[in-house]
């Protein structure tokens, strides 16, 4: 547990990047700041004398041999890597392996590898292998499908942070498997092959594509190639069997037989976009989807359920996304992952994490839609394809948007010829699309108070002093543009969180605050006991029911509400409070909660009658939280409700 800790450290701040002080990371990972500082230790002995995490007054960050320790971490180890190396050992070696030999090969006792072949039998849910031990010998029984999917398992969780690594993919085949340094020169042609032919790969979805083919490949080489299932229907996937089967051959030396042709056909053809080509796939560049084209590929029956759930959710959360090229794109994404379904084949997205921090109100309505999805097509939703959905979700919601986004300007640049005129026209070229110049003075000394746009940009001194005053030249500046857009940028905060005060001021109560979670052990399941604590001071208030609890456990069950490394937001699918209420648990030291931990726990009751409120409150908290210094300065000086309002309500004024 201690190495596992080592390296969630050091992936912790590789990723973010800054610094962080011990406590903080402490708090992330469920241990003390002096556990923090001998981790810190141990992780710079691994590069010594180089430095692979940074000490000095802030904290600590990642140093420059921090990306060294990482992969010294996997050469020298570490439990995963070895039950990864054990995994590898099972795969290839049909009928079986000697287990006194393999803890030897291994360098660990008899014992520690029985504990690791029980972890073992813990990744074979939902893969139809099984792991049987007769005597000295384990061996996995299971199809060649079954097989290359726990493969992919491997390689999914090598890759901590989402996106294709071809190292790992390495570490997860063993060095000595097939084509190694042949993957890169592979995609790039195949993408332009597909790109001839009218089709536009879905880039995120295509580095998995590759991964199954680096797997195919490798299997193929050990003669383990998949059956042939019949010939598949359409000219697209026989062509894309065609390129595929040349390409195999020619980069990677392995020639694939006709069950491999299909299913990695199948898999190409669920991650691109081929505008006006019947029986092609089309997933996430709307740009290029016309839409009488994409009606005649998209399945009625899907089409309907998209509509609906859409329609639904659009109604419930009051945003504007039933449109019909909206509907229409999302069910050509809906129908390829029903295939990817089918074929058990997920899409990993590198921007899940992100998704769900930045935009949590946005995931939200791709829970929503994936839940609706689920429930009427039996569709499977992991978090990495439910942030897909999200991005269809954003993308529509950001066309919105943006009209509501413009902030007004009056441009103060006392007259001299065609001056201020010049000056207009930079700045609507230059921020056209962030503001709206209202009004042009000419004067040197306008009457300021009667001003009262968003902002003014001066091009003399003013005589008051405030953020909605830019000082810019005559003649624009890239420096100017810069000053406007911050300043731009603090208005619109300052806004939204000036609303978030008076929203959340209405919504907490002292009856529903709670310090510390002494009886949740160290066991993400205890989300729940969280969720019923909290929502037991609601109940007791009259704002929801127990119903209404046993659905915030069902929504949690869905995808983790934890939308911050500190703070999770559970609430129900469904606004059916008597009134919008907040119940607080402030959790020092952190908790567990879905794949993570946290600090904050805001169990969050939305009413009919206060729609539009779920938007400001959700977005916007959620924002607050994001900030590490603001979360450690409410965890540690919140010892009660009052305490908490008050350093909640500091941290929003800033």
């Amino acid at each position: 547990m201690t190495r596992a800790r080592q390296d969630r450290l050091l992936s912790l701040l590789v990723r973010d990047g800054d610094w962080s002080t011990a406590a903080t990371l402490a708090d992330a990972l469920g241990v003390t700041p002096r556990s923090i500082r001998s981790y810190v230790t141990a992780v710079n002995a691994r590069v010594a004398p180089g430095i692979a995490v940074e000490s000095g007054p802030h904290g600590y960050r990642a140093g420059p041999d921090a990306g060294t320790a990482v992969r010294a971490g996997t050469e020298s180890g570490t439990p995963r890597d070895r039950l990864h190396r054990l995994v590898r050992a099972l795969l290839d070696t049909p009928d079986g392996i000697d287990v006194f030999e393999t803890a030897d090969a291994l360098h660990v006792s008899s014992a520690t590898l029985d504990a690791d072949l029980a972890r073992v039998r813990g990744l074979l849910g939902g893969t139809d292998l099984t792991l049987e031990r007769s005597a000295s010998t384990a061996r996995l029984r299971g199809t060649e499908a079954a097989q290359r999917r726990l493969l992919s398992r491997l390689a999914h969780d090598e890759m901590d942070a989402g996106s294709f690594d071809l190292q790992a993919l390495r570490r997860t085949l063993g060095e000595e498997s097939v084509g190694q340094n042949a993957f890169g020169p592979f995609k790039t042609e195949l993408v332009s092959r597909l790109g001839e032919r009218g089709w536009f790969v879905n880039e995120l979805g295509m580095a998995d594509v590759v991964m199954h083919i680096a797997i195919a490949a490798d299997r193929v080489a050990q003669g383990r190639a998949l059956e042939g299932a019949g010939a598949a229907s359409g000219e697209s996937h026989a062509e894309v069997e065609r390129i595929l089967a040349e390409l195999a051959e020619r980069h990677l030396g392995v020639r694939l037989g006709a069950g491999d042709q299909q299913h990695l056909a199948t898999l190409v053809l669920t991650r691109i976009v081929a505008p006006g080509a019947p029986g092609s796939g089309s997933d996430l560049d709307p740009a290029r989807t016309a839409r009488d084209g994409a009606r005649d590929r998209v399945e009625p029956e899907v089409e309907d359920v998209v509509r609906a759930v859409v329609q639904q959710a659009a109604a419930e959360f009051l945003v504007d996304i039933a449109h019909e090229d909206f509907i229409l794109r999302l069910a050509l994404h809906v129908q390829n992952l029903r295939l990817r379904a089918r074929e058990q084949a997920w899409s990993r997205n590198p921007l899940t994490r992100s998704l769900k921090a930045t935009y949590p109100m946005i995931f939200d309505v791709a829970v929503f839609i994936a839940n609706g999805l689920h429930e009427q097509l039996g569709i499977p939703l992991m978090d990495d394809e439910i942030a897909y959905i999200a991005m269809h979700v954003g993308g529509r919601l950001e066309r919105s948007r943006r009209a509501d986004q413009l902030l007004t300007a009056t441009i103060v640049c006392p007259g001299y010829y065609e001056l201020h005129e010049l000056l207009r026209s930079s700045v609507d070229r230059s921020l056209g699309q962030a503001i709206e110049v209202v009004g042009v003075e000419t004067r040197v000394d306008p009457d300021w108070a009667a001003i009262d746009s968003d902002l003014v940009l001066t091009t003399i001194d003013p005589p008051m002093s405030g953020d909605r005053f830019v000082r810019i030249q005559p003649f624009l500046t890239d420096a100017d543009v810069e000053r406007v857009q911050t300043a731009a940028g603090r208005v619109r905060r300052g806004r939204r969180l000036a609303r978030l005060r008076t929203e959340l001021e209405r919504y907490f109560s002292p009856d529903a605050f709670v310090r510390g979670f002494a009886d949740v052990h160290e066991d993400a399941g205890n989300a729940a006991s969280v969720i019923r604590r909290l929502g037991a001071t609601l109940v007791a208030q009259g704002v929801i029911d127990e119903d209404y609890i046993e659905r915030t456990i069902q929504r949690e069950e869905l995808s983790s509400t934890a939308f911050t490394d500190a703070l999770a937001v559970p609430h129900a699918i469904g606004m059916t409070a008597t009134r919008t209420a907040i119940a607080i648990g402030i959790a020092d030291p952190s908790i567990p909660w879905g794949d993570g931990r946290v600090q904050v726990v805001a169990l969050v009751a939305f009413s009919e009658t206060d729609r539009e409120a779920f938007q400001t409150v959700f977005e916007q908290f959620v924002e607050v939280f994001s900030e590490r210094d603001s979360v450690q300065r409410i965890v540690r000086r919140a010892v009660d409700f009052g305490g908490f309002l008050d350093e909640l309500v500091a941290v929003i004024d800033g």
